[in-house]
């Protein structure tokens, strides 16, 4: 499922929620000019995490063309230490991504619901709660893979945090939703918890597979489930939902 709008006007300009699509945006235009350095060295590798003071080298694999075809060979790597202490990428992995579709995903799901959430902290609160939400993402994830050699990045668990404070504050939003079925594209109108209850269903669901499985471990699932928990707590301890009449826009419905 992939929102498309939701049916709540905010109340002002929601700044800080923009400035930090920007950031995501300015970080990734850093990362075309040299990837790979700035995932390994502000991405979080949890092994580095584990052991600080360890020289990592992970056993790889690649592929090299041979007489007989492309035959996978292993190989080293080595992981360099971070420039800052290990713990500070559990935050500097928010700003970065590994494609411009991961950014775009990450940054349409903060434009949908982060700017209602500003609403309700503040300013100064909003951008506490997301930047404490995209830490207690970065450890829910090192907490299940805490000895996986792959950098984390992306602000998706940062995202889930705001989505799962917008499913508690706003019980009565609805979700303009495109789901694809099969080679159709239909639009539905959801319930914003029912739309954002199934996405952490899914994040739990992938996060059990992933364990221990190398291949499904490549998306960060319990990162995702651990901001939305983590949101889900803090707008539950911070106050009570939106159940007065809000300003809101007109959305599709589909008979």
């Amino acid at each position: 499922m992939f929102p498309l709008r939701d049916d709540i006007r905010s109340e002002r300009i929601p700044i800080v929620n923009y400035s930090l699509i920007a950031a995501c945006v300015l970080v990734y235009g850093l990362q075309m000019n040299d990837p790979g350095e700035l995932v390994e060295q502000f991405g979080m590798i949890p092994a580095r995490l584990s052991h600080p003071d360890a020289d990592l080298i992970v056993q790889t694999q690649q592929g090299v063309q041979t007489p007989n075809g492309i035959e996978l060979v292993s190989a080293e790597r080595h992981i360099p230490k971070s420039v800052f202490h290990p713990f500070t990428t559990v935050l500097s992995c928010v700003f970065l991504h590994g494609s411009i579709m991961h950014l775009v995903g990450n940054i349409w799901f903060l434009y949908i619901f982060g700017d209602n959430v500003e609403d309700r902290l503040g300013r100064v609160g909003y951008l506490a709660f997301y930047l404490l939400g995209g830490i207690a993402a970065s450890l829910t994830h090192f907490a299940f893979q805490p000895e996986s050699p792959i950098p984390t990045i992306g602000a998706s668990g940062a995202v889930a945090a705001v989505m799962g404070a917008y499913a508690w504050l706003y019980p009565h939003a609805k979700v303009t939703t495109l789901i694809p079925i099969i080679f159709l594209l239909q639009l539905i109108v959801v319930p914003a918890p029912l739309f954002l209850g199934i996405w952490f269903g899914i994040q739990l669901i992938q996060g059990t597979f992933a364990i221990g499985n190398v291949a499904a471990a490549g998306v960060a699932w319990w990162a995702h489930a651990g901001g939305f928990a983590f949101g889900l707590g803090i707008a539950w301890l911070l106050g009570n939902p939106d159940r007065a009449q809000r300003s809101r826009v007109q959305v599709m419905r589909i008979p």
